[in-house]
């Protein structure tokens, strides 16, 4: 090993530890709690440092709590990344999900103890909720640009990156809301599978059952 080096990189496995240590005090102190009764000197205290240090890598106590989510984000824009480019995009996109949860190594939520509790908290905490949709806007940011890249365009000038990755993410969170209401931990990869089914065929393809509301028929007589 380079001796130049061996300092920074034990610097950054023990930032990489702090930060863990804090994201696991605080997991599970509001899991075991809930979030109003738990402070950020409390989390701080249970990682065993102090309030500066927890300031120095969390901007709040939701933040340190759903860190164990930001990286999902990534596994996921990291398969995406891995399709096969002659995919069309939303089709990638979803089979991308797809890999993610069935990834044994990669822990999707269903697979990783305590997810779906948090998940029914966040659902709860509107502080905790809005922490948890800037986490999925930063992912769906870089999911834009790939997609942009995998069709060779500039996402600015063209809609259809933003499309695709706000139709693959509605799938996913109308999934995750439907999991967590069910209260059936086991149930995630079968309900992201019927979102996405819907999402690409039964939505497009099914006619309506009756008339829209407030529609009238006076005045709509073909002359």
């Amino acid at each position: 090993m380079n001796p130049e080096r061996k300092t920074p990189e034990r610097r950054s496995r023990k930032a990489r530890r702090t930060r863990d240590s804090l994201a696991q005090a605080a997991f599970e102190l509001v899991l075991d709690r809930g979030l109003r009764n738990v402070t950020v000197e409390e989390i701080a205290e249970h990682a065993d440092v102090d309030r500066r240090t927890f300031s120095r890598y969390f901007t709040s106590k939701e933040a340190a709590v759903l860190d164990p989510l930001r990286g999902d984000g990534d596994r996921i824009n990291d398969a995406l990344r891995a399709r096969p480019t002659d995919e069309p995009p939303l089709t990638a996109y979803r089979r991308a999900v797809l890999d993610w949860l069935e990834d044994p190594e990669a822990q999707a939520w269903h697979r990783r103890p305590r997810i779906f509790d948090l998940l029914v908290v966040a659902e709860e905490e509107p502080t905790l909720y809005a922490a948890f949709h800037h986490i999925r806007v930063d992912a769906q940011e870089d999911s834009v640009a790939i997609v942009a890249e995998r069709l060779g365009v500039d996402p600015r000038l063209d809609i259809r990156p933003a499309v695709t990755v706000a139709a693959g993410a509605g799938a996913l969170l109308a999934a995750q809301a439907a999991w967590v209401r069910g209260g059936q931990p086991d149930a995630l990869p079968r309900l992201v599978g019927q979102a996405f089914d819907a999402l690409c065929g039964e939505l497009l393809a099914q006619r309506p059952a009756g008339p829209a509301p407030h529609s009238t028929t006076e005045g709509n007589a073909p002359s």
